[in-house]
Parts: structure tokens; sequence; C-alpha cells
């Protein structure tokens, strides 16, 4: 079994930021980045608005960089996902390997329960491939899919999941937003500033969005709410040309150059769901988490001079958590980046306290 001070669950920006502190804090963590390493920025084309890249920069170069970043100062990346993890003592036990007939997937897909059973069975069956001291945990979260034709052919080449990072680049086009809640409306608000139309397809017949983000956006002249609609297919050459939609059960053909899919996210937190506290969303709660069950627990955080002493760890001591796994708002490459760094001091000075004691 191979032992390290701390260990990263996840890549992306959180984890490879998270690497590249704690390496230059020397604390030789290991990154288990998965197995398809980077998160959601390996599926977006160009980025604009992280700092540092004033022509911007393609999500993959982006990720590429960070983790070589993270390697140049010593810390060692697995390419695998980790499969089970045993919260209840330090050192913290970690398995990367699979029960037959499971295959990695498994952990993207399957029922949070289902994922539980899996674990247990690992635990109690097989040997466990390394130890930590510490652990972060940034395994991200997935954008829902509608799993028409032709979404995944045109994922960054006209279909997005997420409109604060592309709007710009569907400047003067008419472009489709499909989705009815809150995520739906903030997505239509960001493209509203530079799209030529944007259409909304709704399901029912009322939007579960709260009022307030209705009134803001259904009264735009540029905004039309298509009600009892589904998107069906994407087609085009290269980029996304046009879509079919079904209509109160009838087919349509419409004209469009950008589609944004925004019917809320999965956060990655299967595997942890019965050892670490989740929100109501299944996000993992820390003192930094916006929402009622964050804000108890940033109260019970306070030590006695008023301050969070480690504003990223979770219900477990040791345990510390950032990125989208944790951010139920803002979903940044920057912020996830930010939590990523906040994590890993938080990871030194924690481990320093108990080197010490």
């Amino acid at each position: 079994m191979q032992h390290t001070k701390l260990a990263i669950v996840g890549s992306g920006p959180a984890g490879y930021t998270a690497g590249i502190y704690s390496s230059r804090a020397k604390l030789s963590p290991i990154i288990f980045a998965g197995i398809n390493p980077g998160g959601q920025l390996m599926y977006t084309t160009e980025v604009e608005n992280y700092p540092g890249f004033s022509k911007g920069t393609m999500g993959v170069d982006l990720m590429a960089e960070m983790r070589e970043q993270s390697i140049v100062f010593g810390a060692k990346i697995v390419d695998t996902f980790v499969t089970a993890i045993d919260f209840s003592q330090r050192p913290f036990q970690i398995w990367t390997t699979l029960l037959p007939q499971i295959d990695y997937s498994f952990y993207e897909t399957a029922k949070r329960e289902e994922v539980s059973e899996v674990v247990k069975k690992i635990k109690g069956k097989l040997t466990p491939t390394h130890s930590a001291d510490s652990l972060i945990l940034s395994t991200g979260a997935v954008s829902k899919m509608t799993g028409v034709k032709g979404e995944d052919k045109f994922l960054g080449r006209g279909v997005s999941t997420c409109a604060t990072c592309d709007a710009a680049f569907f400047k003067e086009k008419d472009v489709l937003v499909v989705g009815g809640g809150d995520s739906a409306m903030e997505d239509s608000l960001s493209l509203i500033k530079f799209a030529k139309s944007i259409t909304i397809l709704n399901r029912g017949d009322k939007l579960k969005a709260s009022k307030v983000m209705q009134d803001r956006v259904i009264n735009h002249p540029k905004v039309t709410v298509m009600w009892n609609t589904s998107l069906k297919e994407i087609r085009g050459e290269k980029f996304v040309e046009a879509a079919t939609i079904s209509r109160d059960g009838k087919l349509e053909d419409v004209s469009v150059q950008g589609i944004f899919i925004a019917i809320g996210h999965t956060p990655m937190t299967s595997l942890f769901s019965d050892d670490i506290t989740l929100d109501d969303h299944g996000y993992i709660i820390t003192p930094l988490s916006f929402s009622r069950l964050g804000t108890e627990f940033a109260k019970k955080s306070l030590d006695k001079s008023g301050l969070m002493s480690f504003p990223s760890m979770t219900n477990i001591s040791g345990v510390f958590a950032a990125g989208d796994v944790v951010d139920i708002r803002y979903k940044q490459a920057i912020t996830a980046a930010g939590n990523g760094c906040m994590a890993s001091l938080d990871a030194e000075r924690w481990l320093e306290i108990q080197e010490n004691n």
C-alpha cells in the first residue's frame, strides 16, 4: 500500500490547483485524476474568461498546463478512479480497484444507493491500494444532458452547458435554451447581451424558475418561450445549424446556431454519500457552502476568536472539498481553482497542527 500525506481525489481546475499548492508545500500529493482527467473544461473549446490569457485559450490546453505545473513541483498523478474510501480512521484508506463486472462508468451513472452497496463490498473484499493522512475531494459536477441525437457530437461546437462561459461566442446568433428552472433563466440572462434571439424550450406549461428570475427573462424582447416543447435532435455539418423540436406533440425543424442545455448539474458525490455530509442537492457541505446547511455548518466551525479555522473542511476532520463538488452556484474555472488553493492551504495547516500535537 502506498502512503501519502495528502491525496487529491479528482482533477480539473480545483484538483490541479490543489496539486500545485500542496506540491510546492512539499506535501508530495497524489492526484487521482480519474479515467478522463481534466474535468468539464476538457469538453470546452475556447476559454476567454480565465485570467492571464488575453487572447483566450483552449480548455484542453489550460488543463494540460495546470496538470504539468502540478507535476513540475512534485505532484504524482494517477489516471485512475477512486472506487472506495474508508473515512472511519486515519490514515484514510483508498481503493482504486474494481469488483468484477463493474467498470468505472458505473460511478457516474448508477444511483447513489447502488454505489453505496458496491463501496461496502469493495471495502469488505478487496485490499486498499493507498492511504493518506488527509484528503481533498474535488470530483466536480457534471451537467445533466438530454441524451438526444447530435448532442454529444456538437458539444463544444454549438452545444454548450455554460452560458456564462460561452455566451460571447453567440453574438447576433439565434439560440435555444433547454430548461425551465433558474439555471435556464440565468443562461438566458447571460445570452441576452449577445444573442440575436433566445428561444426557451420548456417541457410543461409553467416554468419552474423563481418568479423573480422569470420576470427578468420572459418579458425581454429577445426572448420567446415555447411551452410543452422538448428537444428531439441536433443537426449540422461542423457546427450546430438546426434542431428538431416537439411542440404540443408535433415535430418542427428550427434553424439555430447554438443550443444551451440548462437542466441542472449532478455533483459527483455518490462515492462519499455514506460518510460526507451533503446538502439536499447532493453537494458537499463545507463552511463555504452557499446554502442554509452551509451557513449552519459555518457557525459551528467558528473558533474562539470568531474565525473559521478550516473553511474548506467537511464534517470529517482532515477531509477537505473544493470546486464544483461544493459550488452549487458559480461553477467557473476560476472559482474552482480558487477553491483548490484554499483547500490545499487548509490541508497544509491542518497537517502541521497534527504533527505538532
